[in-house]
Formats: C-alpha cells, structure tokens, sequence
C-alpha cells in the first residue's frame, strides 16, 4: 500500500521573496532621503518675493516669506533621488510575486492586504518604526 503525497503547504501572500523585501527596503530608505533633502530646501524651486499673512472673510491664508530657490545642486540631488525613488517603486509595484499571488488566487481586499503587509515585513522598512519622519533623521 502507497501512503499518499503530503499536502502542499497553503499559499500565503505574505511569505514575500527576499528580492522583493530588498526592493521594498530600498523604496523606504530613498522615501526617507527624499524627505531629509526637502527639509533642507527653501519652499519653492524657482526664487519667488513670497506673499502676506492674508484674512478675507474669516478665512485666513497662511503668508510665506521669500524664497531664494533652489541651487543647481539642490535641484539635481532631489530629481536624482525622485527619479531613483520612482524606479524602486516600479520594482515594488511590478514585481512577479503580485502575479503569482493573482495566479493562486488573491484578489481584492487580500491583494490590497498583501500589499500593505510587505510595508511592515521584517527587513523592508529601517527597524523600530513606521516609516515617518522618524526615519527621516537617521537618512539626514
């Protein structure tokens, strides 16, 4: 008598390939040197004389001061890592996993589950907290 083949393991959306937890990791580490670079930046890109403090109305608009704009540098970093940024998440967002995981079945709210389960999979986001401006600091 044969003793019959042992049950595959159930497929889990959430058991992601390290190639796409590096990708993902990659996704936060340049999000948080984005943020860091555009707390270093005057408001806006291009100089501008800035407006006041307004009321109208009751409503109130915030004033800015003047801005110098940014430097040629500054402009060349933030595209740079935009522009990286925009790459690694492509990789995230196109990655074979999520094709597979469509192929077994997950859809609709447990894709969207799957989803945002690999922001918060051990080793795709800096240790010890969501990705906030906390983890901008430590990129600064």
């Amino acid at each position: 008598m044969s003793t019959p083949a042992p049950e595959p393991d159930p497929f889990d959306p959430q058991n992601f390939p390290a190639d796409l937890i590096a990708a993902q990791r990659q996704v936060a580490d340049l999000y948080a040197a984005l943020r860091a670079h555009q707390a270093t930046l005057p408001w806006s890109r291009e100089p501008h004389p800035g407006w006041q403090d307004e009321t109208e109305r009751g409503r109130e608009r915030c004033g800015r001061p003047a801005s110098p704009g940014w430097t040629p540098d500054e402009a060349t970093e933030f595209d740079r890592l935009m522009e990286e940024l925009r790459a690694a998440t492509a990789l995230v967002q196109c990655h074979t996993w999520w094709a597979r995981c469509e192929r077994e079945g997950i859809k609709g709210a447990n894709m969207v589950a799957a989803r945002q389960a690999l922001k918060h999979a051990k080793g795709a986001v800096p240790e010890g907290a969501p990705l906030e401006q906390v983890d901008v600091r430590p990129a600064a």
